[in-house]
């Protein structure tokens, strides 16, 4: 009982100490509490930032759906086959951001930009949706003589898979994904710069 008066005492010395430093910030003012103590460096968060995004590894900043549609044909002792496929397939548009490095960091104080460059935008292999591939043909004697069916499954897969890589790289669809990649690192190193109160502006773009 005897320590408790002297609870109270530092318990009141504690809040008017406090009651203080708010007052001190006023009298200097400072808009926030915490604009008394130092923030940290822009270094220390772009590389902290720099990190977490590399531990994102592979970033998917894009899909698009594809169709390819191929037909072959085969001749043999006067008869024909001929199958068409028609196949669905999915891509990823992803970037390897464990591939940045502190050198694709680039700093301008007079603008108070931050250039971030980025690796080359990879595309997946293209995944079929096997339950809605479609086949379609005709030629069924030669089919049934000899291994014609399985040559034409081969050429129409190998054929289609090539179309689906090629249509993935058609310029709408480059151009949605590489604005979706820089738009994902931007946010990624602008926002803790927001959250600490620094001001400065990010531009994402892809080493040459």
């Amino acid at each position: 009982m005897e320590n408790f008066p002297k609870k109270r005492v530092w318990f009141l010395i504690a809040i008017l100490l406090f009651l203080g430093m708010i007052l001190f910030t006023i009298r200097t003012g400072k808009s926030h509490f915490w604009d008394l103590y130092p923030r940290p460096s822009l270094e220390s968060i772009t590389r902290s930032s720099l990190q977490s995004v590399r531990e994102e590894n592979r970033l998917t900043v894009f899909m698009a759906r594809y169709v390819a549609v191929s037909t072959a044909s085969e001749q043999h002792f006067g008869l024909s086959a001929r199958k068409t496929l028609i196949m669905p397939g999915n891509v990823r548009y992803e970037v390897n951001l464990a591939a940045l490095t502190p050198k694709d960091l680039h700093w301008d104080n007079d603008r108070h930009l931050l250039t971030v460059d980025l690796p080359s935008l990879e595309i997946s292999q293209p995944e079929v949706d096997m339950a809605a591939v479609r086949e379609y043909d005709s030629g069924g004697v030669l089919m049934a003589l000899t291994d014609a069916e399985q040559q034409l499954d081969s050429a129409n897969r190998k054929a289609a898979i090539e179309d689906l890589s090629r249509q993935a790289r058609n310029n709408l669809s480059m151009k949605l994904a590489n604005e979706a990649a820089c738009r994902a690192v931007e946010r990624a190193f602008s926002m803790p710069l927001k959250s600490v109160g620094v001001t400065a502006n990010v531009e994402v773009r892809f080493r040459n």
